[in-house]
Formats: C-alpha cells, structure tokens, sequence
C-alpha cells in the first residue's frame, strides 16, 4: 500500500480530488486535515499560508493513475506530491483496501 500527500490552498479543492479519487476507485481513502500551516520558498520570497492536506491510501496497481488524475486536476501549478510505501498495512485494513479500489483505466 502507498501514501501519498498534497496540498490545497481551499477546503473546496480539497473535497474535489478526494471525492473524485475515491469515486474513480483510485484512492481507498483519502483523508482531509486542515487548515495547516504551510511555510515555504515561492520564487525568492518566504511565503506563509494556510493549506488542507490530502493523504490518499491506494494501492500498488492504482499509483500512477492516481497520480495522474491528482496532478491534472490540482490547482497548483507546482503540486506537492509525496509518496511513500507502507512498511506494515494490517491485513483486515489491506483487504478492505482491495475491495475499494478498481483497476485503472488509462
């Protein structure tokens, strides 16, 4: 199992991508928090602002598509993309994964 992360500057977008990558059988799960704040370098200035994260849970098979469908869809025009693999995923949680998920069409 994957999770990744990406950021938005509105709960609106938010809500948009994680309904569409859950409906589009992509993402298991995505998880919304926010507002957090973000400090970050933005063409030579130091910027501040407040974002809502996106963890999104899928699995091997869904990765790229996921991606895809994340980064076409987003409204930044550099996006925060940040994948890492699951070392352990309890086995109840990973069937259930499974099961939410659809083979991509591309």
């Amino acid at each position: 199992m994957f999770i990744a992360w990406t950021t938005v500057a509105t709960r609106a977008d938010a809500e948009r991508l994680a309904a569409r990558a859950v409906e589009s059988g992509l993402a298991a799960c995505v998880q919304i928090d926010g507002p957090v704040v973000s400090n970050y370098r933005w063409k030579g200035k130091v910027e501040r602002g407040e974002e809502f994260r996106l963890t999104l849970k899928c699995l091997p098979a869904q990765l790229t598509a996921l991606e895809q469908q994340v980064l076409a869809a987003h409204p930044y025009d550099t996006p925060e993309w940040l994948v890492v693999r699951a070392e352990h995923v309890a086995e109840k949680y990973l069937s259930w994964a499974a099961a939410a998920v659809h083979p991509p069409t591309l």
